[in-house]
């Protein structure tokens, strides 16, 4: 059954093979006199610039603590590196964007069980999105066709309702592990070596916002914030690292899918930022700034707050949020980033190190770690084991607005384990995408 839904997502998009590098060795129009002219891999046209995201420029900084370690923690000693430019998103991910992607897997897998497929451009079969676009999800005779894929089983049905199993939306992830690949042990091994694959649940923790917080009464936020339209441009939570990797799996494979369709050519997948690239986008390029607008402050000369945080004791409504706030609430940052400190803390690609600075690079820094979770079966019983939790770390950044106001500083490091969710961390993608973009 698991292979099956496996190789039943794979042809949910159209697959790029060949085709996506362009008519390889072209050289119509070359004069044949003899001498060397050059192939450009493709003529196609390239993408316009990614809505909703923002150019960080290349540059240097320094990394690290811009004010005391008054935890002493020792973990962030300051340094001198250079990030190459790269786009962000300007916000967090909202429950909106992140909600596509879930409809999006869930239609994929109603696809399988109606059996709503087309054969593609290169006769390779694939979800027929026109046709799902049909489907009426309060059709009885629908919820019917998709009940073992996608429904929740007759015992777990609140008055019969017949509702979305969160636990049954899965989607598939798919990559080359180009790390792996590159090390030099692993010279002239199989490509198959690399490829990694493996499923993943991707709905929200809702329960997060009461598991967090004991003898605290948050169930409203666990019944309604994914799921009313109010909560729609607040930042997604509940969201794992694990989550949040396939999300960007997936934003690559839909816009790449999309490229191929247009006969663009293919770009760069979408990511987690670095730690290094989050911190440096944070700062928005002042030197040495504690906040990433500015020093010393936490309001402006008005006497309002410029973040979503625990301001005092616990005067969570005085900054004008008590949880979330809109992801574009606030002043964004000189490059137009908002909410880099505060509202929800964010997850970043990098693996957790007490000493990784010490050793870093000073070009684009980063320290990466595959870390493999524990594995269990539908009863909840544990099949595999996976990493020790120590290296299951995940370095988590910004802050958010249960925290105080020291967790907002762009130097503080934080960590969460890859397989947790909780009600104050999101996240936002980054993209390596040529500066010219700008100007489309």
């Amino acid at each position: 059954m698991k292979r099956q839904l496996i190789a039943a997502l794979a042809l949910t998009a159209l697959v790029f093979g060949i085709t996506s590098c362009g008519k390889k060795g072209k050289s119509k129009g070359l004069p044949d006199d003899g001498q060397l002219h050059g192939v450009a891999p493709s003529s196609r046209q390239s993408m316009t610039r990614p809505p909703g995201m923002v150019y960080i420029p290349p540059g240097t900084f320094h990394m690290g603590p811009s004010d005391e370690d008054v935890n002493f923690n020792f973990t962030a000693r300051n340094k001198q590196v250079s990030i190459n430019g790269f786009w962000m998103d300007a916000t967090e991910i909202t429950n909106n964007e992140y909600r596509q992607f879930v409809w999006w897997v869930r239609d994929s897998l109603a696809a399988i069980a109606l059996n709503y497929f087309k054969t593609g451009p290169n006769g390779d079969t694939a979800v027929d999105w026109k046709k799902m676009k049909t489907v009426k999800y309060s059709d009885p005779k629908t919820l019917e066709g998709i009940a073992d894929k996608l429904i929740l089983s007759v015992n777990d049905r609140l008055r019969g309702r017949m509702e979305l199993d969160p636990q049954k939306v899965i989607y598939h992830v798919e990559y080359f592990d180009l790390k792996e690949a590159a090390k030099i042990e692993n010279k002239r091994q199989p490509r198959s070596k690399y490829i990694v694959r493996y499923d993943e649940k991707i709905y929200p923790d809702t329960l997060c916002w009461m598991r967090d917080w004991s003898y605290s009464y948050n169930d409203p936020m666990t019944k309604k914030y994914f799921a009313h339209p109010s909560f729609g441009n607040y930042p997604v939570v509940g969201v794992s690292w694990k989550q949040a990797m396939a999300f960007a799996n997936w934003r690559s494979l839909y816009l790449n899918s999309f490229l191929e369709r247009k006969k663009y050519a293919v770009e760069s997948d979408f990511r987690l930022p670095t730690e290094a690239e989050w911190e440096y986008a944070a700062r928005g390029g002042r030197q040495q700034s504690t906040y990433p607008w500015g020093n010393y402050y936490l309001r402006n000369k008005k006497g309002c707050l410029l973040a979503n945080f625990k301001p005092g004791r616990g005067n969570y409504p005085e900054d004008g949020g008590f949880y979330t706030v809109r992801a574009d609430a606030y002043w964004p940052n000189d490059w137009g980033l908002y909410n880099m400190a505060g509202n929800v803390a964010e997850w970043t690609s990098s693996y957790y190190y007490e000493g990784a600075y010490n050793f870093q690079h000073d070009m684009n820094p980063d320290i990466r770690f595959n870390a493999k979770s524990d594995e269990y079966d539908q009863d909840g019983n544990l099949v595999a084991k996976g990493d020790p939790p120590r290296m299951q770390r995940k370095v988590v950044r910004g802050g958010s607005w249960k925290d105080v106001a020291y967790m907002l500083q762009c130097g503080t490091r934080a960590y969460e384990y890859q397989d947790t969710s909780k009600s104050y961390i999101g996240f936002r993608c980054v993209i390596d995408l040529p500066a010219q973009m700008r100007r489309k």
